[in-house]
């Protein structure tokens, strides 16, 4: 009788965390700013301006990601 071979169940990315985490090529985790959308008149637009760039994470928080993002690293 042949014995079948169990495989490792399947590693799941956390849609959450990739719709707002970003990696980079060189495996950095990238993330957006906060507070981007209320009471927006009455910032400065230096704030303003850094909405839009991107902030990398510190680096517990990017060892806490590789297990929500286990494909992300290209």
């Amino acid at each position: 009788m042949a014995q079948k071979k169990r495989k490792q169940p399947k590693l799941k990315t956390h849609k959450a965390t990739a719709s707002r985490i970003h990696v980079t090529g060189s495996g950095k985790y990238m993330r957006l700013h906060g507070h981007r959308s209320h009471f927006r008149r009455r910032k400065r637009g230096a704030v303003k301006r850094l909405f839009g760039q991107k902030e990398s994470l510190a680096a517990g928080d990017a060892r806490k990601m590789r297990g929500l993002l286990p494909y992300g690293v290209s």
